[in-house]
């Protein structure tokens, strides 16, 4: 089976211990988990911007990549965009939910993956349902896509069975 990333959304609790990096290089010692395949989300890293900058600061140079979630949404700030440490930017649901009905909705989702590959990030859309969702962000070069459109949720155990097969939508 080909190794998948692990994406795991940060709390702001995990904010408050002030040592991300010792706490998430314990985990991955733990776990045994590759640092490469390990990325953490947060939307409230934009909440505390300058702490989390200092705090972030250390992963990448462990391997480990960030992304900021439901971006477009709550306390996205593009000015902080060239100062955090980020490698990807999920695209909140709200905007890929009225793709095909909502122009404006189209052109913010077609803007930020512009935007983020300018940047040299990459660009996970939330929320994908629709085979018409799925073509839109597909001939926008989105990089990659989560939701319903490939699978409901499901156990931990079928994953590997449904990784296996292949069965997912190209």
């Amino acid at each position: 089976m080909l190794p998948a990333r692990v994406s795991v959304n940060l709390s702001a609790r995990h904010f408050q211990q002030r040592d991300i990096a010792r706490l998430v290089t314990s985990v991955l010692e733990e776990t045994g988990l590759e640092p490469r395949y390990l990325e953490l989300t947060e939307s409230a890293i934009m909440r505390n911007a300058e702490e989390a900058i200092t705090m972030l600061s250390e992963l990448p140079a462990l391997g480990i990549g960030i992304a900021i979630d439901d971006f477009g949404t709550g306390y996205s700030s593009l000015s902080y965009l060239k100062r955090f440490p980020v490698h990807r930017l999920k695209i909140d649901r709200s905007f890929v939910a009225d793709i095909g009905a909502s122009g404006d909705d189209e052109t913010i989702t077609s803007a930020i993956i512009a935007l983020a590959h300018s940047l040299e990030l990459q660009v996970i859309a939330e929320g994908v349902e629709t085979s018409a969702q799925h073509e839109f962000l597909r001939e926008r070069d989105c990089d990659e896509m989560q939701g319903y459109f490939f699978s409901r949720p499901m156990s931990h155990g079928a994953i590997p069975g449904l990784l296996q097969q292949g069965v997912l939508p190209n």
